[in-house]
């Protein structure tokens, strides 16, 4: 037996580098940039960063459905739903059923949702350009080359698509 007293175990916290973490920057900026957007959003159009980048998603043609919505924000149906509710009682969106499969119910924007819709751009750009100041080109199209990368390796990986 040993007298001298053992030490504790070191717990893996006490190496953690929480500022060294990509996952951790990266949740970072995504926080800071949808707070942004909302705030931009809210304070010009009147609707969350969330409903705009939906309608956004929308009138762009990426998703139609509210199924589509769910799985390109990877959150629940009911979620999408509640939100698509609200977007709709605003009128800027209605449901369509489809004539060919009367199961599904295509998201279209209304001439208000359009219109809407035409002004995001520039609020996307106006947080974009602020939070990539200082940034030249070529690092603003390695940022976007080393993000897709993340992308498709996940796609490969789940069996999805990679991004466009």
């Amino acid at each position: 037996m040993s007298d001298s007293p053992s030490q504790p175990p070191v717990s893996p916290l006490s190496s953690y580098q929480m500022n060294d973490s990509v996952g951790y920057l990266m949740s970072r900026v995504k926080s800071v940039m949808t707070n942004l957007v909302t705030q931009r959003t809210q304070e010009e159009l009147g609707i969350t960063g969330t409903q705009a980048s939906m309608l956004f998603m929308i009138a762009v043609g990426r998703c139609s459905t509210a199924a589509e919505l769910a799985r390109e924000y990877g959150i629940d149906a009911s979620a999408v739903t509640r939100l698509l509710d609200r977007v709709e009682k605003r009128g800027l969106l209605s449901r369509v059923r489809s004539i060919e499969d009367r199961r599904v119910v295509r998201l279209e924007l209304t001439d208000e949702g359009r219109a809407l819709a035409e002004r995001l751009p520039p609020v996307f750009r106006s947080v974009l350009d602020e939070l990539l100041g200082g940034f030249t080109p070529e690092e603003v199209g390695f940022l976007k080359s080393m993000l897709r990368r993340i992308l498709s390796n996940y796609c490969e990986n789940a069996g999805g698509s990679a991004p466009q």
